[in-house]
């Protein structure tokens, strides 16, 4: 499914990164079985890091967000890949909040005070990791304060999900709008003037889906575009690059957990062996189960020495 677009601005000024998101929050939402305000977290956050991870230049980069605080949330984590694989998991998926007094989720109180760091894994032999402070908890701002703050980089992320009355998810979204450099400052200019007059993203995800039944993916994303930047003066609207694919996707697998099981080191696998004869590890991100028999942590010891 095409549920990414990517494009830039006729004179160079900025690029963009568009995404629909709605089916990949909702079936983060079915495996960790989210309250409505976990889901708006979790939808945001996993959708943020589809969007950054775009700009990463090889398929086996990852970039992981790890959001954390002293509100009920505890902490919201979503690690992507260039090729658009996203995973991601809620430490208290059961969090609740009244609303917040603009009538809306409280994700902002459900995370409080805390930090969001950014670690991105180029393939280098050191990962970079970038730490900042919580501006408000609301995920879009957080991410656009990180841009500004420790990659100099001025950047404007807007971020969404809606959840129907059965607390499924009705729509998901997400865009990046990045300032490209020597880029003209009237498109600044124009961009604040566009921006302040933009309805909630799940608005426009709502209302470009309903109006273009029918139309295939790539048709469905031009149309948005088309939606958010069509009033833009005409040498700073935008042209389609590419377009792409973001979803769900958990890697896990019993190599990966053996190797989880052997990072603990001899002394504590054996303690396992000796006093549960077996052992279970449930995968964070997705849920699965992986059984080990006293047989099979025998044989990972004997690998360890």
């Amino acid at each position: 499914m095409k549920n990414v677009i990517t494009a830039i601005d006729k004179s160079g000024s900025y690029r963009v990164f568009l995404a629909i998101t709605t089916d990949m929050v909702e079936e983060a939402r079915k495996i960790h079985d989210t309250t409505p305000l976990a889901s708006a977290g979790l939808g945001r956050v996993l959708t943020g890091a589809g969007l950054m991870s775009l700009d990463m230049k090889n398929p086996t980069d990852k970039l992981t967000v790890l959001f954390k605080g002293d509100g009920p949330a505890e902490q919201i984590l979503a690690t992507a890949t260039r090729g658009g694989k996203v995973k991601g998991y809620i430490a208290n998926p059961s969090c609740d909040l009244p609303l917040n007094d603009r009538g809306k989720l409280d994700v902002g109180g459900s995370l409080g005070i805390g930090n969001l760091t950014v670690i991105k894994d180029l393939g280098l032999k050191e990962p970079y990791v970038g730490t900042i402070a919580l501006v408000d908890g609301e995920i879009a701002d957080d991410l656009t304060a990180y841009y500004y703050i420790s990659e100099q980089q001025n950047t404007a992320i807007s971020l969404g999900v809606k959840v129907d009355t059965d607390w499924s998810i009705k729509a998901a979204g997400g865009m990046f709008i990045q300032m490209l450099p020597g880029g003209d400052e009237k498109a600044v200019d124009a961009l604040e003037e566009m921006l302040a007059d933009l309805p909630p993203i799940t608005t426009i995800v709502e209302e470009t889906v309903d109006a273009n039944v029918g139309k295939s993916d790539e048709g469905v994303m031009q149309a948005m575009l088309e939606s958010i930047f069509g009033g833009m003066p005409e040498e700073y609207k935008v042209q389609v690059l590419s377009y792409g694919e973001m979803e769900w996707h958990c890697d896990c697998s019993e190599e990966r957990i053996e190797k989880a099981l052997m990072s603990i080191g001899k002394k504590d696998l054996m303690e396992i062996i000796e006093e549960d004869g077996q052992a279970e590890l449930t995968c964070q991100f997705c849920l699965k189960k992986y059984h080990f028999t006293k047989d099979h942590l025998l044989r990972l010891l004997e690998e360890i020495r």
